[in-house]
């Protein structure tokens, strides 16, 4: 279970039935628990509409090897809700 900072926005995403691909400690000792869900998130839309805490900060990672994501971390918690990188992001779902 996600921290308090992050929760409303996972049960959104449970709620509109989109696809989890994975939950558990990402790619660093600093995360706590980090959910990535098949889709792409509109940050600026989602902080605005559930007005995230200031300790939620938007994250962004295009590797040219390991990966990409974009979403929210929790700087409290280590807590991470990822989609897909906008460059990945065709066909995919939009959640704002």
């Amino acid at each position: 279970m996600l921290c308090e900072h992050l929760s409303e926005l996972e049960n959104e995403l449970k709620s509109k039935g989109i696809r989890e691909i994975y939950r558990g400690k990402a790619w660093s000792k600093n995360c706590r628990e980090w959910v990535y869900f098949d889709c792409f998130l509109d940050l600026p839309a989602i902080r605005e509409k559930l007005q995230l805490e200031q300790c939620v900060v938007d994250h962004e990672h295009l590797g040219t090897h390991d990966g990409q994501e974009s979403g929210f971390i929790c700087k409290v918690h280590n807590d991470g809700i990822m989609g897909v990188h906008k460059r990945y992001a065709e066909g995919k779902m939009i959640i704002k």
